[in-house]
């Protein structure tokens, strides 16, 4: 990444890296405004699973009816059928309560967008592929490295094209921090260190009370919270091998024994509370009591009654409102993962529940000619040791996003833009999470959690 070959990449590059003396304020541009008419074709998608996450990528049709149209839906909950069916027009004849009708049908549109359960990825990603369907599979993958396996030849065997949700790789700020470091911007890579901080109210929210508390119900954290940030580090790395890896991590505070005397198990009816940071109370109804009643309230209220009856009543009777310290909660809620690559790049990752900031990951990278850092979505500073000054450079292409497709910093839009438009114009080389880079950095997960399990360090075939 170094010498003669990175002032050649900076000359060459056709998106010329641009930078600044001083930190500047991202530019942004309404979303509207994006790519109009771009599209080949409009492309039609069906949705298996049609939770948060689906709901989420469905929501792209809504804003570029143009480019995408939901045909048909899959799930089991009646609500979450007809709040689909009704936001996008869906026939009645393509709504299923089982996925499995669906796909047993003849082929009748372009994609699938599979948002359902951790757990029941492969049989849904496998049988829409045998039937034609390219793919958006929700991330994890799968929850087994086998199953991840056997998703990836039912996509090669049948042609499909496959994006994993791994959306933080579309993000403008992790392709400018990928392009800065191929073009040896700070010489050789020596060690990258990087953080995500969970956020203090969302673990408790999703890995305590939540869908993915239980392992045995749906996966371990470092694969269902952390497997966008080590396939980051893996996409970072380039072609080089990770040889060696460790993890440590533990389940803290959101045990039995740290229950505060006198707590109830529910938080309607507790007396201590106005003392407990976790309270459902903080989290769900003193926001929908201000008027919001977007995520994570509507997660609570699933059953598509959005008022603050029904979130009672749910608080009250539902997972959402019992104690953080009486769940049967077991997945680990801090860990850090050590990786040594080819050439002896060392990485430092960190997944830590008990943060202020929700999601805003921080990344620095040290190298023989510099050091990089960016947070969140951006701007990407260096200091360049040579000229012993800060450089900052704007990612390019980002845009204002607001509402449904604004998760990750925006970057649900953009997986959405580069899935759909790949479908539409049948160009793979628009996906960055295909088959084959997402089970490379699965494997690596599940190595790292096996090391965590095993207490030992896991060295890696050549």
């Amino acid at each position: 990444m170094g010498g003669a070959a990175s002032g050649k990449a900076l000359r060459s590059s056709t998106s010329p890296l641009r930078s600044h003396s001083a930190p500047a304020t991202r530019n942004l541009e309404p979303l509207e405004a994006e790519d109009p008419g771009r599209m080949a074709r409009q492309i039609t998608v069906l949705i298996t699973g049609a939770g948060s996450r689906g709901k989420t990528y469905a929501h792209y049709a809504l804003c570029f009816p143009e480019r995408m149209k939901v045909t048909g839906v899959a799930d089991p909950r009646a609500c979450a059928r007809k709040e689909l069916q009704e936001a996008h027009h869906i026939d009645e004849s393509n709504v299923f309560d089982d996925w499995k009708d669906m796909a047993e049908r003849e082929k009748f549109a372009d994609a699938v967008i599979i948002a359902t359960p951790d757990r029941l990825h492969k049989a849904p990603a496998v049988a829409f592929a045998q039937k034609g369907y390219h793919i958006l599979l929700e991330k994890p993958m799968a929850v087994t490295p086998e199953d991840c396996k056997e998703i990836v030849l039912a996509c090669k065997t049948y042609n499909c094209i496959l994006s994993v949700g791994h959306v933080l790789r579309y993000h403008p700020a992790s392709l400018k921090i990928k392009e800065l470091l191929d073009a040896g911007l700070i010489g050789d890579v020596c060690h990258i260190q990087h953080l995500e901080p969970v956020g203090f109210w969302h673990f408790a929210h999703s890995f305590v009370r939540g869908n993915w508390r239980n392992e045995a119900e749906s996966s371990f954290s470092l694969l269902a919270k952390s497997c966008h940030d080590i396939d980051l580090i893996n996409f970072w790395m380039g072609g080089k091998r990770c040889l060696k890896i460790s993890s440590f991590g533990h389940l803290s505070h959101f045990t039995k024994e740290h229950k505060p005397q006198g707590a109830a198990s529910r938080c309607l009816d507790c007396p201590v509370e106005q003392n407990c940071p976790y309270s459902a109370q903080k989290i769900y109804l003193k926001v929908a009591e201000q008027g919001s009643f977007h995520w994570p309230v509507t997660v609570v209220c699933n059953d598509g009654n959005y008022d603050i009856e029904a979130l009672t009543d749910a608080l009250r009777h539902g997972p959402y409102g019992r104690c953080v310290y009486e769940c049967d909660n077991d997945v680990v809620s801090n860990q850090v993962v050590n990786m040594e690559f080819e050439g002896g790049t060392t990485v430092a990752f960190t997944m830590v529940a008990f943060t202020e900031r929700l999601g805003v990951r921080e990344t620095t990278i040290y190298g023989t000619k510099g050091q990089l850092s960016c947070r969140g979505g951006g701007p990407v500073e260096v200091f360049d040791f040579l000229q012993r000054k800060k450089l900052t450079f704007q990612p390019e292409g980002v845009r204002s996003v607001v509402g449904c497709l604004s998760g990750h910093g925006g970057a649900d839009y953009y997986l959405m833009k580069s899935f759909v438009s790949a479908v539409a114009d049948n160009d793979p080389s628009l996906i960055h999470t295909g088959a084959e880079e997402t089970l490379n950095s699965h494997l690596l997960v599940f190595e790292a959690e096996r090391s965590r399990r095993e207490n030992r360090v896991v060295f890696l075939e050549t």
